[in-house]
């Protein structure tokens, strides 16, 4: 008995070295890959300064780009195309954080509801605890086809904000090319 006990202790300790040993290169090639995040907001804040940093960069060369005439006229739209595309990226980010935060107060929610109702439970009537749970996973259905409309009625509504940005800077982009086109018209 001494020795099989002794046995099982040394298995234990060996499968710990041998899953420490496994967890490290795990950790130290997501460690320095830097792309691999338990946060989802950290991965978003990521992506969208990998988008925006191209945008950025173009917008601070047209800037400097020192041009006049036709030419400074077809940079100074491209200045503000590139301005409105970055202001619809920020809304559109801006709108996923909030979509983000949101599913989380409401798993938050749920896993609380969940612990009350089972804490609340009496452990004596089994018929009653069905019943609670019956009427909790009923609630509970409800709530959750309430929180995707809800998401998804704050997406589509960061969206539309997002949209509205380009629709508003194509519908100027089409405006200044029929005044271009009445320039040109009206001078011959």
């Amino acid at each position: 008995m001494a020795t099989s006990s002794k046995t099982t202790a040394a298995k234990r300790t060996a499968a710990k070295k041998a899953g420490a040993a496994a967890a490290k290169p795990a950790a130290s090639t997501s460690a320095s890959a830097g792309r691999v995040s338990a946060d989802p907001m950290e991965n978003m804040q990521k992506m969208q300064k990998a988008f925006a940093k191209p945008l950025q960069e173009m917008g601070e060369r047209l800037q400097q780009l020192k041009v006049s005439g036709a030419a400074g006229a077809i940079a100074a739209n491209g200045r503000k195309d590139l301005e409105a595309l970055m202001r619809a990226n920020q809304k559109s980010y801006q709108g996923l954080q909030a979509v983000v935060q949101r599913q989380t107060e409401m798993l938050r929610d749920s896993i609380t509801a969940w612990q009350g109702t089972v804490k609340a439970m009496p452990g004596n009537d089994p018929k009653e605890n069905i019943a609670k749970l019956d009427a909790m996973g009923r609630a509970a259905f409800k709530q959750a086809l309430d929180d995707i409309r809800e998401l998804a009625d704050m997406a589509a509504k960061s969206q539309a904000e997002a949209f509205e940005i380009v629709r508003g800077r194509i519908a100027s982009n089409v405006d200044e090319v029929k005044r271009m086109l009445k320039q040109t018209t009206g001078g011959k």
